[in-house]
């Protein structure tokens, strides 16, 4: 499991007081309402950062940090992410999960065949689609349904799946 779950990713700044643009990388763009703090991730350093203040644009959070009142202090920050530790994250409902926890789970069939590993989930508006790469090395797509997820596993790093008809 992640220590550490990305929240955003700095795009750009947003007018000339430090105040920057974030492409939100949760559910909730608004969840940044909630925040005191982010941590980011300066390349070779992680940073503590104090939320000032929060307000939106589109699809955007705008996000001022404590300290930081000019744009040259915060420009050379674009494209970076932003994260949170685990204890700040929304709590999960049952049959949720932290997509960073999914990532690289592996794949198990219910006989108990290993089948591949999971490389990336796909966000839609009914249910998520795991994508799998499969022991061949070919892409397969699970939709996150009980159906198919027969059991995730997240100590141990390890999904149960059923493969309906016509997945192959």
């Amino acid at each position: 499991m992640e220590d550490f779950l990305k929240v955003g990713v700095i795009s750009s700044t947003h007018g000339i007081r430090g105040e920057v643009k974030v492409f939100p990388t949760t559910d909730d763009k608004e969840r940044f309402l909630e925040l005191d703090s982010v941590i980011l991730d300066a390349g070779k350093e992680r940073i503590a950062l104090e939320i000032e203040g929060v307000k939106f644009f589109k699809q955007f959070a705008i996000l001022k940090f404590k300290g930081i009142d000019n744009i040259n202090d915060i420009e050379k920050y674009k494209g970076r992410s932003l994260w949170i530790s685990r204890e700040q994250a929304v709590p999960l409902e049952e049959d949720e999960y932290y997509i960073a926890d999914l990532i690289g789970m592996e794949v198990c069939l219910e006989d108990g065949t290993h089948f591949g590993q999971l490389k990336d989930v796909i966000e839609t508006g009914a249910n998520d689609v795991y994508v799998v790469e499969d022991t061949k090395g070919q892409e397969v797509l699970l939709p996150a349904i009980h159906e198919c997820i027969l059991d995730v596993d997240v100590e141990n790093d390890r999904m149960t799946i059923h493969l309906m008809k016509g997945l192959l």
